[in-house]
């Protein structure tokens, strides 16, 4: 996979996902540049602390980017939850905040830029396999991760004709440190790797990926 001449911000690039991300990207030719509300350390790739909740900060913070032409949207966060009728205003902003208000603050910010630019680019977005449908006291989750899908469908149609690329990759359970520490006694090798994300999100960045808009490409845990 060929990925010269991109130059991709990935969002959420402290976690365990986007390090693994920004590895895989840089191995195939890519420039990176990473945001994350804070960082382990120094990196030799250019580093932006943001809230990305904060629309002004986000935006203040993509004018200092400078030029770019692919958005890995990685920022986000799982809790299980109570019930539907159990579920609090805290826990719902909570969430939306993370998987929904980030995503949309970094796409309010860049594509206005992105369209100016008038060149190819890419938008990779994090949905959820479990978000195809309800699951009990996941309400809030699945609520917030359904919306980034529909939103990608429907930024994919707004942009697509100016060669804008939108699609989302949907993880089922992400084989990262918190998650085995959540689930000790679970069967970690039937999760999907942040590799395995990874290199999917890299092909839709890719130019073989130019004739793909609004896709939602589940990537699955071994059965």
């Amino acid at each position: 996979m060929n990925l010269q001449g991109k130059r991709i911000v990935i969002t959420g690039a402290n976690g365990g996902l986007g390090k693994v991300t920004t590895q895989v990207a840089k191995s195939f030719g890519a420039e990176v540049v990473l945001l994350d509300v804070r960082f382990d350390g120094e990196s030799g790739d250019p580093q932006f602390t943001v809230d990305l909740t904060n629309l002004a900060d986000t935006r203040a913070c993509f004018e200092k980017i400078g030029s770019f032409n692919t958005i890995f949207n990685l920022a986000g966060g799982f809790s299980m939850g109570p019930t539907v009728y159990e579920s609090t205003d805290e826990e719902w902003d909570h969430l939306f905040n993370l998987n929904v208000k980030t995503m949309h603050n970094v796409v309010r910010a860049a594509v206005p830029q992105l369209l100016a630019a008038g060149d190819r680019a890419s938008i990779v977005n994090v949905g959820a396999i479990g978000a195809l449908k309800g699951v009990a006291n996941m309400s809030t989750y699945v609520a917030s991760k359904a919306a980034v899908m529909r939103m990608t469908e429907s930024l994919s149609e707004e942009v697509k004709a100016q060669g804008i690329n939108v699609n989302a990759i949907l993880p089922s359970v992400i084989d990262t440190a918190p998650n085995r520490a959540a689930m000790p006694d679970a069967d970690h090798s039937q999760w999907v790797t942040p590799e395995q994300l990874a290199n999917v999100a890299c092909f839709l960045a890719s130019d073989a990926a130019s004739g793909v808009h609004g896709a939602l490409i589940p990537v699955a845990a071994l059965s």
